[in-house]
């Protein structure tokens, strides 16, 4: 069973500590069985002063880092010289030298500091809440800062933005080692929804938008509906009763990402969900999922999560051989 351990560090925010083992407590196989553990440690095995006006009791000290498969660390508003000057308390530092190689690593908002201090997010891309992302940017510049989404997924190390979008970076780790029906099962138990779209731009404060922008929440409904269709970006801003102009601008303030890009994600996810649950051949998958052809499908596939649509299929349909490559 993956073993995930979360550091708990004085002045943590309780809600970001309860979601790992919220989410991958939820989390089990098609017997009912648990796909994940949860252990909850701080640095020296004491209660830990939280955000709030109380403390937690944890049963484990940093020495169980050594032993853990993913490493969880949620955010802290007293992370002090970590914030403040870019390094790593000695306790801390150490507890993070013994983490083993290999070991998945992520970070839940203003963790990313913890991480970005230990080195771990040189020249790599990261995120963190919308309002420290200009600060994490100038205390380390080997780090690509991204301000304007939800999670970073860069393989062996994981990065969040604030509050829920630990929950949205927990389903995606679910969803990356069991699949999308697991996944889905675990949003449902929570009561969150599955996937969010957009990014953290949707939530930085602007000017309120125009009377009749809820128009494009009407426009995203028709089109998954039809995702097998052929979708232009005038339909859409008909559908909305814009123009083009005014419904491409409105789109991206709302959701935080272009309507071109939405609808790629939106057949991709769809794709997905095809090889998982059914047999049919790539070709027939791509053609529901409304990229038309395998080519197209493998394409956008790849550049979403890596892999061809039979290698995405072996690993969440080992008893599934369809035709095509």
């Amino acid at each position: 069973m993956h073993h995930v351990g979360v550091l708990a560090l004085d002045g943590v925010l309780p809600f970001e500590l309860g979601i790992p083992a919220r989410i991958f407590g939820a989390a089990r196989d098609g017997a009912g069985e648990k796909l994940y553990t949860v252990t909850t440690c701080s640095l020296d095995g004491r209660p830990v002063r939280t955000e709030a006006d109380y403390d937690i009791a944890v049963a484990h000290d940093a020495s169980l880092l050594a032993a853990v498969d993913t490493l969880v660390v949620p955010p802290s508003h007293a992370l002090g010289p970590v914030r403040e000057e870019g390094r790593l308390p000695g306790a801390l530092r150490d507890a993070l030298a013994a983490v083993r190689p290999g070991t998945r690593i992520v970070g839940i908002c203003t963790a990313a500091y913890v991480l970005a201090a230990a080195g771990l997010l040189d020249h790599r891309p990261a995120t963190t809440h919308w309002r420290e992302a200009d600060r994490l940017q100038r205390m380390f510049p080997a780090t690509r800062v991204d301000p304007d989404v939800l999670f970073v997924d860069d393989g062996d190390v994981l990065t969040s933005a604030g509050v829920a979008a630990g929950v949205d970076l927990c389903l995606h780790i679910v969803r990356r080692d069991h699949g999308s029906r697991v996944a889905n099962d675990v949003a449902r138990s929570c009561v969150v929804p599955p996937w969010r779209e957009g990014g953290q731009a949707q939530y930085i404060r602007r000017p309120v938008p125009e009377p009749g922008a809820t128009g494009i929440a009407a426009a995203q409904a028709w089109a998954l509906e039809r995702l097998a269709e052929p979708l232009a970006l005038a339909d859409l801003a008909a559908r909305a009763a814009m123009s083009v102009r005014t419904f491409t601008r409105r789109f991206s303030d709302e959701v935080g990402t272009t309507p071109g890009q939405w609808l790629v994600r939106q057949r991709v996810d769809l794709a997905r969900h095809l090889l998982e649950t059914t047999d049919w051949p790539v070709d027939v998958v791509a053609d529901r999922a409304g990229f038309g052809t395998g080519v197209s499908l493998r394409r956008h596939l790849h550049a979403s999560v890596g892999v061809t649509p039979q290698a995405y299929r072996r690993t969440f349909r080992p008893d599934v051989t369809a035709a095509g490559p």
